[in-house]
């Protein structure tokens, strides 16, 4: 049998995090894959690209320039490229990188072993960039825990269209996963040892599934149900989208100890024009609305969100606008982004020639120094406080530290002489710094 060695490299959202996951534990089953860090190790290189950030296709080419020399020692290395691009690009791919092997989208990753046999045997590339729904859960092998908290796929696709956003055209419509698969891959995960679920999706709230019967299954009554797994200490998602954000979902924060005070809540502008443009369909309004019922239920709920600046006809004026949302819902942290023009989508035919370069990245730079601030000044006030936080590992840089998070995602290093890995501890901070937190080991939650 041939000596199988995987290296996959991954660009992206948590979405493609999980699905290169999902890759290795495919081909450790399917053609007895060891996986390798070193792509010199390697006979099987596959790269599962993003296409959100700007010039995502030259970013594509220049990796697979750089890998050609593999092919060139070795002509029976099988090169892969997978997610959002290899869905947009496809073929053309090859007319830059004829080296390439195979090419699969983000719902067929699945076939990935098949067509790497079908190369071998045929010596012929192949591309399979098709949409077939989420046939993909059904082939994966059963969960295996990796860590105590884990990522969940619940929901694929997008039916939203923003106007900037190419992820309808490259991981197709929303498509709910049925509830007991993921009902049953939860709890083989917590019978593992798993304590902390983090639920994915581009649309995660936009989660519906309807059975044979007609029973509507809705994101709050998934997550009411996740809830009741028992050992499942905590529930994340992300991301989720203003529009899904029912009355329904928020009232779920009164019900759900589970829940996190922490929500990913992307907004992307503070101008009701420049989201009118976006086609976000909702309005500034409408998005301070959801985030006043949130606090009202849970008053120290932490917020962190999405922005794009530069987008086609944003003016000065537009701007200010968003950094005196920033400043008014007192965003914790964000992911803050220049827009780029991505190939199809409809924003990329509007003028983008108002907004010189250089305004762009200081506009960039204005907003991402308010959000630090106040990512600092939340920082600050967890000094002296006792926060619970769930124990996930020891330190990678100091063994002799444990690490683990908040509800609000801050990561907290403390020592203590017992192992309470996978448990809720009490810890009092005594030194913060931007995104991470010191503290001193007090007890046991009782939670």
């Amino acid at each position: 049998m041939l000596n199988n060695k995987l290296y996959i490299k991954t660009w992206g959202c948590q979405m493609n995090e999980y699905d290169s996951s999902k890759i290795a534990d495919l081909m450790q089953k399917e053609l007895n894959c060891k996986i390798t860090d070193s792509i010199e190790n390697a006979n099987i290189i596959i790269l599962n690209t993003c296409s959100i950030r700007e010039k995502a296709q030259e970013k594509l080419f220049h990796q697979l320039g750089r890998w050609k020399k593999f092919k060139k020692l070795d002509p029976n290395i099988i090169i892969g490229v997978g997610g959002c691009v290899a869905a947009q690009e496809g073929k053309r791919i090859l007319n830059r990188a004829n080296h390439v092997d195979i090419i699969f989208g983000p719902q067929t990753l699945h076939r990935i072993p098949m067509m790497i046999n079908k190369v071998r045997k045929f010596k012929k590339y192949l591309i399979d960039i098709s949409f077939p729904k989420i046939e993909k859960f059904n082939y994966f092998p059963l969960p295996q825990k990796k860590n105590i908290s884990e990522f969940i796929s619940i929901i694929e696709g997008c039916n939203k269209y923003c106007t900037y956003c190419i992820v309808p055209y490259t991981r197709g419509k929303e498509i709910s996963r049925p509830y007991q698969d993921i009902i049953s891959e939860i709890k083989i995960l917590s019978m593992q040892g798993v304590r902390e679920v983090h639920l994915l999706g581009q649309n995660v709230n936009a989660y519906k599934y309807v059975d044979l019967q007609g029973k509507i299954y809705s994101f709050s009554v998934l997550l009411k149900m996740i809830s009741k797994i028992k050992n499942i200490k905590r529930i994340r998602f992300t991301t989720s989208h203003p529009q899904n954000f029912s009355d329904e979902l928020i009232e779920t924060y009164k019900k759900l100890p589970q829940l996190v005070s922490f929500v990913h809540l992307p907004v992307q502008s503070g101008s009701n024009k420049i989201l009118s443009l976006m086609k976000r369909r909702y309005n500034i309004i409408e998005y301070k609305n959801i985030i006043n019922k949130l606090k009202n239920i849970r008053p120290n709920i932490q917020i962190s969100s999405d922005f794009i600046v530069g987008f086609p006809g944003e003016t000065k004026n537009d701007f200010y606008k968003t950094i005196s949302l920033i400043l008014d819902i007192n965003f914790d942290m964000s992911f803050s982004f220049i827009y780029s023009p991505r190939p199809g989508t409809p924003a990329s035919r509007l003028n983008n020639n108002n907004i010189s370069e250089y305004e762009k990245k200081q506009r960039l730079y204005i907003l991402q120094y308010y959000i630090k601030q106040q990512t600092k000044k939340f920082s600050k006030k967890m000094l002296n406080t006792i926060q619970t936080i769930l124990v996930e590992g020891i330190s990678p840089q100091n063994k002799q530290f444990f690490y683990g998070r908040t509800e609000n995602n801050r990561v907290v290093f403390f020592q203590n002489k017992y192992n309470y890995i996978g448990k809720l501890v009490n810890i009092k901070i005594t030194a913060f710094y931007l995104y991470s937190l010191h503290g001193k080991f007090i007890s046991i939650s009782n939670n």
